[in-house]
């Protein structure tokens, strides 16, 4: 009967280390895509490079879609996503 109580006890266990390995993994590869204009041009999946200056670049995905990636406290996001929210203006 000890074995009942502890099974269910193992799986929640299990399951939550799956969740905080996938948490740390994906907070790992968005960390080293955000560290080099060329990790970040992967990330988001561009074809073409149209421009690139030190600050910013503009870029073709798989779609046709037209996006740009912009230079922010040493970083790169996509433009108008960037971490600040409404602090940014």
């Amino acid at each position: 009967m000890a074995v009942r109580k502890k099974k269910p006890i193992i799986i929640i266990l299990l399951v939550a280390a799956v969740f905080f390995i996938l948490g740390i993994y994906q907070v790992l590869m968005l960390n080293k895509a955000h560290s080099t204009f060329d990790n970040y041009y992967a990330f988001r999946g561009c074809v073409q490079l149209l421009s690139r200056t030190d600050d910013y670049g503009i870029c073709k995905i798989k779609s046709g879609q037209i996006i740009k990636i912009v230079k922010f406290q040493n970083r790169w996001y996509l433009d108008g996503d960037l971490p600040c929210g409404f602090l940014c203006f």
